[in-house]
């Protein structure tokens, strides 16, 4: 009689959730993690920020989270490669009984086609079997011009990935531009459920439990995609400014390269108060400043990092020339 043993060889590998938070730049991504964060605290969070200075992980100082950060450069690029050490190192601590978090949040750089976040979480034989992608998000914001969907491409690869596209900032935008942004988003991502976060606001249960969609890679390995063209510069303001005079610098820079700049972002000190001041703006828009809690590891060194879709040279001497007048 042949006897068969019928248990599994070896002990089934938990596999961890993940999600990829995506969209373009100023459309609202970390504002977003800072919601599901509020919701679901026992979170690992990595950001990849295109700029060299990280200034996205000062939104999340409230959240005592594990948090990693890859800037200086894209995930689809010139950090590609930091990613898989990164999360086989998650693992590995998860794995050694330090159960800190039950996921692990994504968020890409704005300029970033997540194709290759994608490609290393299902094609690395490790990664796949250690981590459960569950779904890309991917926010539009409804300012924007449905021009930038041709302007640029990264624009339409995100949407066209996404598992669920949020709509932000709905509250700055007319009815008409929100149905016309409504139909392009129809025609590039038909499956994926659209929602709409309220200023800000949204049921984050919809995003954690939306269904995934059967996801195809190419089947030839992922080749290095091609430059896509964006600069980053970063300034360090050794002093504290008076925030009206670097509101009115900004909003100079703003309209004067607003054909190239994309994206402004930074921390900033004033003499006013103590607590720091975010301060964020894209294509033509400043948006109000907002105070942030005071930290121990605060250095009182202001910080802003500018995006432009070309090199522009001369625009920090230009804005540093604009503060000192």
């Amino acid at each position: 009689m042949n006897h068969y043993n019928l248990s599994p060889s070896a002990k089934a590998i938990e596999r961890i959730p993940v999600f990829i938070i995506s969209g373009f730049l100023g459309s609202g991504k970390t504002t977003l993690l800072n919601r599901l964060l509020n919701h679901a605290p026992k979170s690992a969070v990595i950001i990849n920020e295109f700029g060299a200075t990280p200034i996205d992980q000062q939104l999340l100082r409230e959240h005592k989270v594990p948090l990693s950060t890859l800037v200086g450069g894209c995930l689809c690029c010139q950090v590609r490669g930091s990613l898989t050490p990164l999360l086989k190192n998650l693992r590995m601590a998860w794995d050694s009984g330090d159960k800190l978090f039950e996921r692990v949040i994504i968020e890409t750089s704005g300029v970033a086609n997540p194709e290759p976040v994608l490609d290393i979480l299902l094609r690395e034989r490790w990664l796949a079997a250690r981590y459960s992608l569950q779904g890309v998000i991917v926010t539009v914001s409804a300012t924007m011009d449905t021009d930038q969907f041709d302007s640029f491409p990264e624009v339409q690869a995100q949407i066209a990935w996404a598992d669920t596209v949020v709509m932000t900032q709905t509250d700055l935008a007319t009815a008409e531009a929100i149905a016309k942004l409504d139909a392009r988003l129809l025609s590039l991502a038909p499956a994926a459920p659209r929602l709409i976060a309220v200023q800000g606001e949204l049921d984050p249960e919809a995003l954690l439990n939306c269904p995934k969609k059967l996801r195809r890679l190419r089947d030839a390995e992922l080749t290095d995609l091609p430059d896509h063209g964006f600069s980053s510069i970063t300034l360090q303001l050794e002093q504290a400014l008076p925030w009206e005079r670097l509101q009115t610098a900004l909003e100079y820079l703003m309209a004067r390269y607003s054909k190239q700049l994309v994206r402004l972002k930074g921390m900033v000190y004033t003499p006013e108060q103590n607590e720091p001041l975010l301060v964020q703006g894209t294509v033509g828009r400043l948006y109000p400043a907002m105070r942030l809690p005071v930290r121990a590891s605060d250095d009182g060194i202001g910080r802003l990092v500018i995006i432009t879709r070309v090199e522009v040279r001369g625009l920090a001497e230009e804005l540093m020339t604009q503060l000192r007048n």
